[in-house]
């Protein structure tokens, strides 16, 4: 009575330690999922069952060879906790939450299985007294490592590589890197290589090794803005500072080249045939870069040509110019027939406009280049004789087009009588060739015409209360002649303080 007794509590405490070990188990695994999202699934469930049958069967006294297997089996399923936890606080809550650094797959993988292997060398080592035939196994296994490590040498270099990129961060997706001479925008990192586009639309695999072994320029990092330099050649006759002036104006007006910081001139070098000058120019998106050393370019050419500055040609070129150049008396001469048609200089005879067109200066602007800035200092105008230009004026922060100049057109009247800042932005639409006539020969002119003031200065009243709305017929009222004569006398003595006449 009294073994059977013994027995039946024996078979009651061994059910009890079964069902208490698997709820406490698993009860840690709900907390830990529910307070600290660490992920468990079915070899967890595998895991607290086969516990709680070792820890019953150990409570029972049973001393079966089979018993150490199920010990086996739960150490080796515990590695699915251990992994879990892993995965939680190592990789989860420290790299991609704290360091910000995307963790892949692939890594969570090669790290499970190494615990995993770990656990089962474990297993063999201690429970199966398995240390002679382990030996063995490793001892065996060496040559086929060997091989194998030869044959993915570069592959585990690559993921090392990998793993240093993507833990250090030197680049992200769509910054330019300068690896080398190459230039590409990142378009893929993953555990093997990092995949570049080139502007040439190429696509490039580098594997991660070789990524980490070579200098890696940034050009996104800490901003997408960064500096870029062009060299140019100038005669030696010409002053330095006139070069850098001309250099920097025609970078800092180039497509794609912002403001802050500021366009630098360097003077880096006496070479055999020309003084080197360096433009160093700053930019945002470097896939622009074709179009921005173009417009750099193009715009230098311009500049350099209305500036009377030559790029040389190497001193062991033999350069002959045989193309003939239009004539300046036809400019000069086409010029004229425009400026008889200006109210504006209707006082003059035609001497004084002849005289006027032949100090004036011809320039020619490239497409897209400004003639005159909105709000620019100026005392001078244009007369266009070739090409044609769009009329831009600054509202609520942006540019409107009002208007479109032609061949024939005068603009910038205003600022050569006056000295007022210019009222609007006259841009290049294609290559345009203009006279500008400046404030020394309109002095000159009018100290020879005194009379032709008060004539010039009735014309700028009339404008100006055309502008402010005043109508033609209603110019008869007093109120609008006194209006009239105000503005008159006002221009007047405008005029004559400006030329200092």
């Amino acid at each position: 009575m009294f073994n059977a007794v013994t027995e039946a509590q024996r078979d009651a405490i061994t059910v009890v330690v079964f069902i208490a070990t698997f709820f406490v188990v698993l009860g840690i695994g709900r907390f830990l999922k529910r307070r600290a999202g660490v992920q468990l699934g079915l070899l967890f469930r595998l895991f607290c069952l086969t516990l709680a049958f070792y820890a019953a069967i150990a409570v029972y006294g049973v001393h079966a060879p089979w018993r150490y297997h199920i010990g086996a089996v739960a150490i080796l399923l515990s590695t699915a906790l251990v992994v879990a936890l892993v995965n939680r606080y190592v990789w989860d809550l420290y790299f991609e939450k704290k360091r910000q650094t995307t963790i892949p797959h692939f890594l969570r993988e090669v790290v499970g299985g190494i615990i995993f292997l770990v656990a089962l060398l474990l297993v063999l080592s201690y429970g199966y007294h398995a240390e002679a035939q382990l030996k063995g196994l490793l001892a065996g296994s060496g040559v086929v490592a060997i091989i194998v490590g030869f044959a993915g040498q570069n592959l585990f270099a690559g993921i090392i590589g990998g793993i240093s990129i993507q833990l250090n961060r030197p680049y992200k997706l769509g910054d330019w890197l300068k690896v080398g001479d190459t230039y590409g925008e990142v378009r893929e990192i993953n555990w093997r290589s990092t995949r570049l586009c080139t502007n040439d639309d190429i696509y490039l695999d580098i594997p991660n090794n070789e990524m980490v072994s070579h200098q890696i320029v940034n050009l996104h990092y800490p901003t997408e803005i960064h500096a870029m330099r062009i060299r140019v050649s100038i005669d030696y006759g010409v002053p330095p500072n006139r070069v850098k002036d001309a250099l920097g104006r025609a970078a800092q007006g180039a497509k794609n080249v912002v403001p802050n910081p500021p366009v630098k001139v360097f003077l880096v070098d006496f070479a055999d045939h020309a003084v080197i000058y360096e433009i160093k120019y700053y930019m945002g998106n470097h896939s622009r870069i074709t179009e921005t050393n173009d417009s750099v370019r193009t715009n230098v050419w311009y500049e350099l040509k209305r500036q009377g500055i030559t790029i040389p040609f190497p001193i062991r070129t033999l350069h002959v110019e045989r193309k003939k150049a239009r004539p300046v008396q036809e400019d000069q001469a086409e010029a004229m027939s425009i400026l008889r048609g200006e109210r504006l200089f209707e006082c003059l005879s035609e001497d004084q406009l002849n005289q006027m067109v032949n100090q004036a200066r011809l320039k020619l602007f490239g497409r897209g280049e400004p003639v005159i800035e909105e709000g620019a200092a100026g005392d001078s105008m244009f007369v266009m004789l070739r090409g044609a230009a769009n009329v831009f004026v600054s509202k609520n922060g942006s540019k409107i087009q009002v208007a479109k100049l032609g061949a024939g057109d005068c603009f910038g009247e205003m600022s050569l009588l006056t000295g007022e800042p210019r009222s609007a932005t006259v841009r290049a639409d294609g290559d345009c060739y203009v006279m500008e006539i400046g404030k020394p020969v309109m002095a000159e002119v009018l100290s020879d015409a005194p009379s032709c003031m008060e004539q010039l200065s009735q014309l700028l009243a009339q404008r100006k209360m055309e502008t402010e709305g005043i109508l033609k017929e209603a110019a008869s009222t007093d109120e609008h002649a006194l209006k009239e004569r105000q503005y008159t006398a006002t221009f007047l003595r405008r005029l004559r303080t400006f030329f200092q006449l």
